[in-house]
């Protein structure tokens, strides 16, 4: 059967919530991304960056996200939001923005930006495009996550094997997404740890 974005999500929203236990020795059992942060230890929350001088505030509360810009990549972008003990944090806000598929960011309006908050598992997820490179920068997301009466976590999420990334200031392995190929675009996963 071919993976599409749509089953990689399927399968990423099937899985089964895990305990505290479950989730570290699941951590500890995925060596692919080492230096992904993970929850168990308060030095271990995920990195911030900052936001850059595009953000906006009031985003919609939208989740879909490509039909801004139908000439790009499509990407499908999902994660949980953890606390630094394993709990998933329902209620959380997650905030994206990023520029299109020509590198450009949307100054005006609301075009490739959109928020939403965390399910009962602490499960997020958008719909969106893989943005443009532009000068000085690799590629990357913006995003700002919020825990229920927390204070907001700004950061940016890069993308695998971009020749930019070691150039680029901001950049951390630490905030690489676990990138896969779909037959209609590609799915990265990230689990923000506040």
């Amino acid at each position: 059967m071919p993976s599409t974005r749509r089953s990689l999500l399927t399968a990423f929203l099937s899985l089964p919530l895990l305990d505290a236990s479950r989730m570290m020795a699941f951590a500890q059992a995925a060596p692919e991304l080492p230096l992904t942060p993970s929850c168990g230890a308060e030095e271990d929350l995920t990195l911030e960056r900052e936001a850059g001088p595009f953000f906006r505030p009031n985003s919609p509360l939208e989740r879909d996200l490509y039909v801004d810009a139908p000439g790009g990549e499509k990407i499908t972008v999902a994660g949980f939001v953890f606390d630094n003990r394993c709990r998933p944090l329902a209620g959380s806000l997650v905030e994206i923005w990023h520029a299109d598929e020509k590198g450009d960011y949307d100054s005006v309006g609301f075009r490739l930006r959109g928020h939403q908050f965390t399910d009962g598992q602490g499960r997020w997820w958008f719909n969106t495009i893989i943005p443009a490179l532009y000068p000085g920068r690799t590629r990357h997301f913006h995003f700002k996550v919020q825990r229920p009466g927390g204070r907001i976590l700004t950061t940016q999420l890069y993308f695998p094997g971009e020749s930019r990334n070691t150039g680029d200031r901001l950049f951390h392995e630490a905030l690489l997404l676990d990138l896969k190929k779909a037959d209609d675009g590609r799915f990265g996963q990230y689990d923000f740890v506040v």
